[in-house]
């Protein structure tokens, strides 16, 4: 007979008031508030939860042994307060995990992926003998942990027969249920708290919750103190972080203070930490007690004074594995070795029986995966010989649906980002006449970006929210959140404002935030400083590209604004005036995912952006200067329409019959020079030059090879030289020719930084004003002749 199953909580339902404190916060421990509210679990049932847990730990040592990969010391000390997230704490639907109004669960130390596996594993194991399976595509089997650490093109028998996932060394969301891609330094506590908020703008009261779970030493990044700081600035309720202080990182097994002596890495706990911060905190003793973490997890969720939670449990990396602390991090017993055996005692003699001891050729990857296999059927035997046990698991997985469905979370239809998606509402052709610009105009490119999408927001009634390094006008993102409430976003208290601030001056959290805020998939977030420090958002933008990926969706955007790019930004000089930025994007990211747009003219703003977010990349990079610009008469200069700025690389000026030569230009600085007064010279002088523009390599990359031939020919780049604002590199694909290379004009040309000065005075130093512009295209067209005369005469 199958045990009834419900949610293990409170006897008396928890007065928060009880337990806050004068400064608005909750600081408790697990012990007093069990004493306090009651709280307990009878025996039978807690040995259900002790033998699970035996089970999960026993799973990740296998999988480490067959890997020789991985990470079991994290894995296991945080396998009971995972269990008791998932199976008596989260709302969501097991036949789909990834169904939008779910709980999230989410590992922000990426490492403990290995636990991830096997829970997941285990759970489909229980639900597939109680015949409760969804669809394929959205189960996580037992099979599939053949695939651990395992590339796509493993080509072993079992591999291929089990048509098995191949699971990354660190959790993407091409494991159901997980929504963001995660692992680098701190970065995933700001993607989680970003997912966080991205949920709570939707669902409001109704939110789902996010469990974030990290050690104490992904706490340390400086990024994390930031983004907790703005997540309480913000009122990100929704987010409750579970801390596995083991105290063991991977050089340190003290990474905080202990028993009086200092941290080889901080000077402060976990709980010190959370309070600096001003989030709630719950402290947990022993972090391998079902009894005290159960109740820190049900006060925890009961908590609602507009802040989010930290619960510190106390535990041992590597707890029973036989190898534990630091050097349990990345490593563990030797592939079937002795002491590997011993681990698996206790599994042995709790359920009557013995794993696998053959011999075998280690090198032979055949018959390793045949002896892996045999050791997961050996566990797949255990629990269908335990239906007891394995029934009240599947049964407890079924609750959490019941959570969720006594919830109305319903999305509102307050935000509308899907309608940039519908056909025919934007078009990169039809320019909203709010947004015409007309010749002899002064505006920025900063300006015209902000007030494009400011019309954006408009339109899908606030789905972009934005964030800046306290440079809200600087970067003339102020124009995209006006209409929309004033003061900064917070949850409760101001929800309808678009802006929001991540922690001050803090570049890093706010590329990690927003990624998660675009991974909700129902808000656009826009980021922007100077481009000179955005670079920091590099890492976010990397990790949000590849969950993207792995989720097989079409890409949710987010707008990175690298403003006060290249020289133009001279009076701040090179510390702030960088032409570095631009080649950490451009052509560095596989096509598709990241998209750089780098106008010259304010009037490619609009044909640019909407060309880029139509093409759904997961960052979209405009690159925008500071200075005012004159808007251009195009066809005073002869240049050709504004609309072909959307094929990447576009010609200002073809050569008619035969030419002089061919300049490629980048970047708005060089662009204006060029167009008002070197064109005029050449003309003058009589050269006929091909002269072509680049406002987007990678929208170039997404045309056809044919089209990219049409537009800009090899033979041309085997002659081109170019001008751009930018290093050289960004143009090396553009110049076929080391001649070209050599006769190009850029910033670094001299070998050293610019000095300081107005931006007409910097271009003079860099020899990129109009005079050196001209004197350079002179030099190179007569070397160009000379050299294409003496190729004849041969």
């Amino acid at each position: 007979m199958k045990k009834e199953v419900a949610v293990i909580t409170f006897k008396l339902k928890p007065d928060i008031s009880q337990i806050t404190g004068k400064n608005g916060l909750v600081t408790i421990n697990a012990n007093r508030a069990i004493r306090t509210f009651g709280f307990e679990i009878d025996s039978e049932t807690l040995e259900f939860w002790i033998q699970l847990d035996l089970i999960y730990r026993t799973l990740c040592a296998i999988m480490y042994n067959f890997a020789m990969s991985g990470h079991p010391g994290g894995s296991i000390s945080m396998g009971r307060i995972m269990q008791c997230i998932i199976y008596n704490l989260m709302r969501y639907l097991f036949s789909n995990l990834d169904d939008q109004r779910s709980d999230v669960f989410g590992l922000a130390g990426g490492h403990k992926a290995l636990g991830v596996y096997a829970a997941w594993a285990l759970r489909d194991e229980m639900m597939r003998l109680e015949h409760s399976l969804p669809k394929r595509q959205n189960r996580f089997r037992l099979e599939d942990l053949l695939g651990f650490r395992r590339n796509p093109t493993q080509g072993t028998p079992l591999f291929m027969a089990h048509n098995c996932r191949p699971l990354d060394g660190h959790p993407t969301p091409a494991t159901p249920g997980i929504r963001v891609a995660t692992g680098a330094s701190g970065y995933g506590a700001g993607s989680l708290l970003g997912l966080a908020m991205g949920l709570l703008d939707i669902f409001g009261e109704d939110s789902p919750r996010v469990h974030i779970v990290e050690g104490e030493g992904g706490l340390t990044p400086g990024r994390v103190s930031e983004v907790m700081s703005a997540a309480v600035t913000a009122g990100i309720w929704n987010a409750i972080l579970h801390v596995d202080w083991n105290n063991a990182s991977i050089d340190s097994d003290r990474v905080c203070p202990e028993n009086g002596e200092p941290g080889d890495y901080v000077q402060w706990t976990p709980a010190d930490f959370g309070r600096h911060h001003g989030w709630n905190v719950i402290s947990v003793g022993d972090g391998h007690d079902f009894l005290k973490i159960m109740a820190a997890q049900q006060l925890a969720v009961q908590i609602r004074n507009q802040r989010p939670t930290m619960i510190v449990y106390l535990t041992k990396k590597g707890w029973k594995y036989g190898v534990d602390g630091k050097k349990s991090h990345g490593a563990g017993h030797a592939f079937c070795s002795d002491y590997f055996y011993d681990c698996l005692r206790p599994f042995e003699n709790e359920f009557g029986v013995r794993f696998s001891r053959e011999n075998l050729d280690k090198t032979d990857a055949g018959q390793v995966e045949k002896l892996y296999w045999d050791f997961l059927h050996t566990i797949r035997s255990v629990m269908g010989n335990r239906r007891d046990l394995t029934g009240y698991f599947s049964n407890a997985t079924r609750k959490a649906g019941d959570r969720l469905k006594k919830y109305s979370n319903k999305m509102p239809g307050k935000r509308q980002l899907q309608k940039l998606h519908e056909p025919g509402v934007i078009a990169s052709h039809v320019v909203p006449r709010s947004l015409i610009l007309r010749p002899g105009n002064k505006t920025t490119l900063r300006g015209a970006l902000g007030d494009a999408l400011g019309y954006l927001n408009k339109l899908t009634e606030g789905a972009i929210i934005v964030s800046s390094a306290d440079l809200r006008g600087s970067t003339s993102v102020s124009k995209i959140v006006a209409g929309f409430d004033d003061g900064n976003y917070h949850a409760v208290i101001n929800p309808d404002s678009r802006y929001i601030p991540i922690g001050g001056i803090c570049e890093d959290a706010m590329g990690a935030f927003a990624s998660g805020v675009a991974a909700s998939g129902y808000l656009m977030p826009v980021t922007a400083s100077y481009a000179a420090f955005l670079y920091l958002e590099h890492i976010s933008a990397r990790l949000h590209s590849i969950g993207q990926q792995a989720n097989g969706r079409p890409y949710n955007t987010w707008i990175m604004i690298n403003a006060h790019a290249g020289p133009e930004t001279g009076e701040d000089g090179s510390t702030h005036a960088d032409s570095q930025a631009l080649q950490g994007y451009q052509g560095n990211f596989p096509r598709g995912s990241l998209i750089t747009l780098t106008p010259w003219d304010p009037a490619e703003i609009w044909p640019l952006l909407v060309k880029g977010l139509l093409k759904r990349p997961a960052v979209l990079c405009p690159f925008v200067t500071r200075p005012e610009k004159i808007i251009l008469n195009r066809k005073e200069y002869n240049l050709p329409r504004v609309a072909t700025t959307v094929n990447g690389v576009y010609p200002l000026r073809k050569a008619v019959g035969k030419s002089n030569g061919t300049i490629i230009l980048q970047g708005s600085g060089v662009t204006y020079i060029f167009i008002k007064q070197v064109l005029p010279a050449l003309d003058i002088l009589g050269f006929n030059l091909n002269v072509y523009y680049v406002s987007s390599a990678e929208l170039f990359d997404m045309l056809s090879t044919h089209k990219q031939q049409e537009i800009y020919p090899d033979e041309i780049a085997r002659e081109a030289m170019a001008i751009t604002d930018f290093t050289l590199s960004t143009m090396d694909r553009w110049l076929h020719s080391s001649f070209g290379r050599d006769m190009s004009l850029h910033p670094f040309r001299k070998g050293r930084y610019l000095g300081s000065g107005q931006a007409n005075m910097v271009f003079k130093e860099a020899e990129m004003d109009g005079e050196g512009q001209i004197r350079q295209i002179v030099k190179y067209v007569d070397m160009l002749i000379s050299k294409k005369r003496k190729k004849s005469i041969v």
